[in-house]
């Protein structure tokens, strides 16, 4: 296995975006989330651009220097500060700017990263992975969520997941953008030619009740085709020079950087 030693190490790999799908699914199937995101994002009619905007935050955060980063924390600031709304009979209150809400999607973005992964690379070292875990705090922080509320080990980490898996409830709303997010329509011809191994690669990272939640297709054979495809995918990874392994993290930073450091 490659040597690995910090969040660095990992995070522009570009195999981990296969875990992105997995992670907005889990995100919205928290019922402030999966609301917040259906009432003021058009996300799903412009996946790509969710996509950029995601990936480039967390590179920044990991690769950028510190005016970077509170560059496109301060743009995330913006883009969040509409979403809000107060409860309204069974409808809960939201907001993008709730520090719970920030820890549960980074702590989406962490779990799904990781389980990518090692599925690919093999499961790191108990101490290694420890340190990593820890640095990944940085993508709540950088929004304002305290550090106090990120758990403090791998272990509270997976009390703290489990107990919120446990209180996810996938609303129509959030059933309505997988949907929009998973067939969508106003996108280039490539993208739409992936989707069908995109949604292959989502359901297969869910666990068995969120993807029935979704109405998320599952049988043996589709099992047998995600484990080949992770297979494949593990065997050429492995082959590929670092330029085409970190290409997204490259281009999004020096996009970024021409942003910041305009000539």
């Amino acid at each position: 296995m490659r040597q690995v030693h910090e969040m660095r190490d990992i995070a522009a790999e570009a195999v981990l975006i296969a875990g992105g799908g997995a992670a907005i699914l889990l995100q919205i199937a928290d019922e402030r989330v999966g609301l917040g995101v259906a009432d003021h994002s058009d996300f799903a009619a412009r996946p790509l651009n969710r996509l950029h905007a995601t990936l480039t935050y967390v590179y920044v955060q990991v690769y950028g220097t510190n005016a970077e980063r509170r560059y496109v924390a301060r743009k995330v600031g913006v883009a969040h500060r509409p979403v809000r709304a107060a409860a309204v009979g069974e409808r809960p209150a939201y907001s993008a700017s709730d520090p719970d809400l920030q820890l549960w999607v980074a702590a989406t973005l962490y779990r799904t990263a990781i389980t990518m992964y090692e599925r690919i690379h093999g499961a790191l070292p108990d101490a290694v992975a420890e340190s990593i875990y820890r640095e990944y705090a940085v993508l709540g922080t950088a929004l304002g969520m305290p550090k106090r509320l990120w758990p403090a080990s791998r272990a509270a980490f997976d009390e703290y997941w489990n107990a919120a898996h446990a209180d996810l409830t996938v609303t129509p709303e959030a059933r309505r953008v997988a949907r929009e997010l998973l067939h969508p329509r106003a996108v280039p011809l490539w993208l739409k030619a992936a989707m069908p191994l995109a949604r292959l690669v989502t359901a297969g990272l869910l666990d068995t009740d969120l993807r029935e939640a979704y109405g998320l297709p599952w049988s043996r054979a589709r099992q047998r085709r995600f484990d080949t495809v992770l297979t494949v995918t593990r065997m050429l990874w492995r082959t590929l020079p670092r330029g085409i392994r970190h290409l997204p993290a490259i281009v999004l930073l020096r996009r970024v950087r021409r942003e910041v450091h305009p000539r």
